[in-house]
Formats: structure tokens, C-alpha cells, sequence
């Protein structure tokens, strides 16, 4: 682990493996945490919070730029450590290695945007300010999909905003979370500044519960399952602790009946399939207009069939593994469920331990358990519609409302569609999968709340205060 600028063991000496989803051999092994050591972390982030916090913003800026290109240097090792442990493919941890330094010098430029404002005031010789401060240790908790990523947006604009943090790794990705610690660390952001705590799977619940009940933690954010965000969610309540959460995803992709079918099936493959389907805003609904429906499937399937799924070692392979078999026998039970209710299974294939191939299911119906739940895979489901209106409503017929998508060359009735959709982000004539460093992110309904991004995460990361100056003689009643 990485706590107060040291490499430490868990103070139990214990450790867990995390295995290759695809050979089965080790790919890494990384401490298993104690109560205590979790405890250290946030002490340790706490001590390092005063002088992090008074660093002027152009020194802070300079230290995460220097991290940024660290990143992209160790762009070989993250991709490395990503296939042993998720089992995905290079060019997505390639990408996730991008995108996450791009944040890291998006979070830089915001160091001086962090502002405030005067306000007028009804008390005569009174100066009433807006200021917005860093609110002291903020608790950062990330998946294994999108693992670089995901846990560098936790990190980043709380950085940027003068906190100190603590990252608790993802038990599927030890190695990739611990060595964006070592980038932030050799960057020279301080001991202390950036903290990884890493623990067994069957540690999880009473490390994140530990962790956010420390007092010194002052703001958590979560990007995972819905399920676990509920959890994280009532932990941070019963403490008064406000969350940022990222959570599930269904989303869905509209093709309305004038859409370019070709661009439609290409952003739906890719937002459906990359990384095997397992992103929060993968597409997993395609909601077709009837009168389009089988041309769109037969070219969808067609395009399926051409990105084969094979261990990510593979020259051959276009898709790697999924993060487990347990995982991909789960999903391949939802089809099977869909199957037996009546639904057509297009593509696809045998499932062979973590390896899935990508599979459309036509003829999606209420009653069938694909329908709602969501399969984080490289499973596609298809409904056809008859109107706007009835895409629209099948669109929002879901608990969940991260990201959606509306393919037409009518730009004008393309956005009425995506101004009805229940979801916190929506693409026109793009796919569902899509994410900036600078851009709000986050969602609605079960998708949780809240906004990573930029500017957007400023008022998530920083404690808003009403100052006053009082400049010239007050009046009293007494």
C-alpha cells in the first residue's frame, strides 16, 4: 500500500491473489488491509492536508502536470498489469492511460478556477463574500472496468481542489491502483497527499465502512454498482458525509426511423462490445422504429460476428476476456432466461471460461430478466417501436439513467427525444460510451448523483462559506 508517502505491508502481514481471469496464474498480490491500516491512510492524508491545501494554485498545477506525463510514460506497465488482472484488451487500457492523464492535466487547469463571488448585501458597510475552500480528506473509491480511469477522476479535482485523498483500490485491480499511487507519488505531489489502501474481497465491507466513518474523511465518491453505491450511500448518511456516486447503467441507444443505419450499427457495436460490454454506459438496449428494425439487426449481427473474443494475449482477438467466469456465466443464464421466453439469440457462441462472444437478443420482452437487470457484458438487447413516443417510454422504462443515445438525420426532432430521456447524459447521432476530461458526468435515477468533470466537480469537492467584512460602523437593536 501507499500510505503517508511509504510503501507498507498490511499491518497483519497479510495478503490476497488476484488471479488472471483467462490462465488462472497470479497476476498480482497485494496487501490485505487491517481496520488499523485504513486508519493510517486518513491520518496520514489529514497530517498531509495543511500544507497541500496552502500550495499556491500554480505549484499545485505544476505537480499534477508532472503526474500527467509520469502517466502517459508508464502507459506499458498499466497495460501490462490491466491484462493480467481484468483480463482486458491493450488498446482499452491504452485508452484508459489517455483519458486519465488528460484529466490530470484538465484537474491542473482548474487549480485557478476555483472562485467565488461578492454578493450584494441589505447591511450598510457590510462585504459579503462567496468562497469556496478545500474541505479537507476525500475518500476515493473506483471500480476495476475502466480502472485508470476511474480512479484518477476520483483522485484529480479533489487534488486539484486543495484536498488530500485516500484511494481504495478495486480487489480485482491491486496493481493498477496502487501504481497510479506511485505516478502521483513520484510526481512529487507529497507524502501523504495521495494514499492506496488495498484489502481482500472478503474485507471490503468493513474497510469502505471504516474508512468513511473516520472523521477526518469529509467527502466520499463511489463509482461502481448500484447496489454497493445503496450501501456506501447509507454509510455516508448515518455519518452526515456528503457522496458523489456513480453507479449502474442500462443504456439505451434510440434509432429513430430516418437514421443513418450504417453510423447507427457502428456506435452501437462499439458501445455495446468495446472492453466486452463491461462500462457504465455500455448499450445494452438498442430501441429500434419497426419499419427499420430488420435491416438495423441484420447488419448489427453481421458486424458481431467479425469482433471475436479471445484471450487478450492473442494477436487474433479483437475482445478480450470478461473479469471473471462467474461473470460470464451469470450473463449467459439471462439469455438463456430470454431464450426460453421467446427472444431470438443472433451471434454469440459458446461461452468458454471468461471469454463471451458478443450476442444480440431480439425480441426483448418485460417479462424476461435481460430486460431490466443490468449484464455489464457483451450483450446486446433489441426492442421495436412503432413511434417516438413508445421509444421514449421504453427508453425511460428503467431504473437506471446514465447514458443514452438518439440516432436521426432530423437534428431537430432528435434533440425533443433526447430532452425526454431520463439520464444524466445523452448523445445525438454518437454512442452511448463516450466520456472528457471536462465534461459533467453522472446520472440520474439509480445511476446515482452528482457530477465528476472539471467545473462541473468543483462544488462536490470543496465547502462553499459566506465571509463578511464589515467596513464601516453597524447598527444594533440592542
Amino acid at each position: 500500500m501507499l500510505i503517508g508517502g511509504r510503501d507498507r505491508a498490511a499491518s497483519s502481514g497479510a495478503t490476497f491473489v488476484r488471479l488472471n481471469p483467462v490462465s488462472g496464474d497470479v497476476a498480482s498480490r497485494a496487501p490485505a488491509a487491517t481496520l488499523a491500516d485504513a486508519d493510517a491512510a486518513v491520518d496520514a492524508a489529514a497530517a498531509a492536508f495543511p500544507a497541500w491545501s496552502a500550495l499556491l494554485p500554480t505549484e499545485r498545477r505544476t505537480r499534477l502536470l508532472k503526474a500527467a506525463e509520469l502517466m502517459d510514460a508508464r502507459t506499458g506497465e498499466f497495460i501490462a498489469l490491466g491484462i493480467a488482472e481484468t483480463g482486458a484488451m491493450a488498446n482499452w487500457y491504452g485508452f484508459n492511460v489517455h483519458l486519465a492523464a488528460n484529466m490530470l492535466r484538465e484537474a491542473a487547469a482548474m487549480t485557478t478556477q476555483i472562485d467565488g463571488s461578492v454578493i450584494p448585501s441589505d447591511t450598510p458597510g457590510s462585504m459579503a463574500l462567496a468562497v469556496r475552500q478545500p474541505c479537507g480528506v476525500v475518500l476515493g473509491i473506483a471500480p476495476w472496468n475502466a480502472p485508470v480511469i476511474l480512479a484518477t477522476r476520483a483522485l484529480a479535482m479533489p487534488l486539484a481542489c486543495g484536498n488530500t485523498v485516500v484511494l481504495k483500490a478495486a480487489e480485482a485491480c491491486p496493481g493498477v491502483h496502487r501504481l497510479i499511487g506511485t505516478v502521483l507519488q513520484e510526481a512529487g505531489l507529497g507524502d501523504g497527499v495521495v494514499n492506496v489502501v488495498t484489502n481482500a474481497p472478503e474485507d471490503a465491507a468493513a474497510i469502505v465502512e471504516r474508512l468513511i466513518a473516520h472523521p477526518a474523511v469529509r467527502r466520499v465518491n463511489f463509482t461502481g454498482s448500484t447496489h454497493v453505491g445503496r450501501i456506501i450511500a447509507m454509510h455516508a448518511a448515518k455519518h452526515l458525509k456528503p457522496a458523489l456516486l456513480e453507479l449502474g447503467g442500462k443504456a439505451p441507444l434510440l434509432v429513430l426511423d430516418d437514421a443513418d443505419l450504417d453510423a447507427a450499427v457502428d456506435a452501437i457495436a462499439f458501445g455495446a462490445f468495446f472492453n466486452q460490454g463491461q462500462i457504465c454506459m455500455s448499450t445494452e438496449r438498442v430501441i429500434v422504429h419497426r419499419s427499420v428494425g430488420d435491416a438495423l439487426v441484420e447488419r448489427l449481427a453481421a458486424k458481431a460476428r467479425t469482433l471475436v473474443a479471445r484471450a487478450p494475449t492473442d494477436d487474433n482477438a479483437v475482445l478480450g476476456s470478461m473479469v471473471s467466469a462467474q461473470a460470464a456465466q451469470h450473463v449467459a443464464a439471462l439469455i438463456d432466461d430470454a431464450r426460453s421466453k421467446g427472444a431470438t439469440i443472433l451471434a454469440g457462441g459458446p461461452v468458454e471460461g471468461a471469454i463471451m462472444q458478443p450476442t444480440i437478443v431480439d425480441g426483448i420482452q418485460p417479462d424476461m430478466k435481460l430486460y431490466a437487470e443490468e449484464s455489464f457484458a457483451p450483450v446486446l438487447t433489441v426492442q421495436r417501436v412503432d413511434s417516438d413516443d413508445e421509444a421514449v417510454r421504453i427508453a425511460n422504462d428503467s431504473e437506471f439513467g446514465l447514458s443514452a443515445a438518439v440516432f436521426s438525420r432530423d437534428i431537430a426532432r432528435a434533440m425533443a427525444v433526447a430532452k425526454r430521456i431520463e439520464s444524466g447524459i445523452c448523445h445525438i447521432n454518437g454512442p452511448t460510451v463516450h466520456d472528457e476530461a471536462q465534461m459533467p458526468f453522472g446520472g440520474v435515477k439509480s445511476s446515482g448523483y452528482g457530477r465528476f468533470g472539471s467545473k462541473a466537480s468543483i462544488a462536490e469537492f470543496t465547502d462553499l462559506r459566506w465571509i463578511t467584512i464589515q467596513t464601516g460602523p453597524r447598527h444594533y437593536p440592542i
